[in-house]
């Protein structure tokens, strides 16, 4: 079984208990739903729970809430821990965007797989609601600002703003990070940044803008068409890698949902072309990221999986790519 903490950071960071002090469910306790069952403390502002877990990989679990710098998202963070002890230079660790949609998606059977070859620490980065995406927080939070538009719009015509990655990659560099820390030691030079679709074309930005801040990037379908293709302009003039650690990039793309996406009803004809161009556009990402200095590229395509199951169907080689 897996135990859980559960953590509320009002505002700044809070100090948290480390979850080696948390004693394990009895072992005969019946199996709880797989969604965080909380059980509030009386008079603590801490809350346990429990989760359902593969039995032959009981996992320790955390949860804690993080606010946007303008206070109007709020974020939650649901940690896997594995049971055992940390390596000497720590846990390899994946944070997962839209982590609530992601978090679903870690069914038993890749998880028990991935166990079984080494221990790998789990952050699924989502935001305080029931549903798994937040559609306008994460259209802010996934894309990057485009230059002379003021503000940048995902969607003007349904006043949905976006352009807020920067703003989004320093709270993860400066709260989300930190805050992991304090629960399990984890190794700098085994970090990887999963993404699906927007999540994918931040990882991306990332990659390119703020090499340092993951040692791997894994971005399933990334929305290379958004902004009629302006990551690529992004790509263009890539920061350098960091020196002293290899750099890695796992590249997936599904094959079947780029001409499901092009043809979306209320879709006008030129933004249909504008997506028909970018069909490939994603291994041949893979392609000119391979000829990179310093840059290990995978790739890896998915023949008829439309993009909406790219996200279930890119877990599992993401949890090999990170536990490796």
């Amino acid at each position: 079984m897996q135990t859980a903490l559960a953590l509320e950071l009002p505002g700044a960071l809070a100090p948290s208990h480390p979850l080696s002090d948390l004693a394990a469910l009895p072992s005969h306790s019946p199996p709880l739903p797989r969604r965080s069952l909380l059980l509030a403390l009386a008079g603590t502002g801490l809350q346990a729970c429990a989760m359902a877990g593969p039995a032959a990989s009981p996992r320790r679990s955390a949860q804690f809430g993080l606010s946007s710098a303008d206070g109007q998202r709020r974020y939650r963070v649901q940690l896997l821990l594995p049971p055992a002890r940390p390596p000497a230079a720590g846990y390899p660790l994946l944070v997962m965007l839209d982590g609530n949609a992601a978090f679903s998606a870690l069914t038993d059977a890749p998880l028990a797989r991935q166990a079984e070859t080494s221990p790998l620490a789990i952050a699924a980065l989502g935001y305080e609601t029931e549903q798994d995406l937040d559609v306008t927080a994460r259209a802010f939070d996934y894309t990057p600002p485009v230059p002379g538009e003021s503000p940048t719009w995902d969607d003007a015509q349904r006043q949905r703003p976006a352009g807020g990655a920067d703003l989004f990659l320093d709270l993860v560099a400066q709260q989300v990070l930190p805050t992991i820390g304090q629960h399990a030691p984890c190794d700098p030079a085994r970090t990887t940044l999963w993404g699906h679709s927007y999540g994918g074309l931040l990882a991306l930005y990332t990659l390119f803008t703020r090499p340092q801040l993951f040692a791997r990037y894994a971005a399933a379908d990334p929305s290379l068409w958004w902004h009629d293709g302006h990551l690529l302009s992004i790509e263009e003039r890539a920061r350098p890698l960091p020196g002293g650690r290899p750099t890695q990039l796992l590249l997936m793309a599904g094959g079947a949902g780029t001409a499901t996406r092009s043809q979306r009803p209320g879709m006008d004809e030129e933004a249909r072309s504008r997506r028909a161009m970018l069909s490939d556009a994603t291994p041949k990402m893979a392609e000119r990221q391979g000829r990179r200095a310093g840059l290990d590229v995978r790739f890896q395509s998915f023949p008829g999986v439309g993009h909406g199951p790219m996200r279930q169907a890119s877990i599992p080689p993401t949890l090999a790519f990170a536990a490796a």
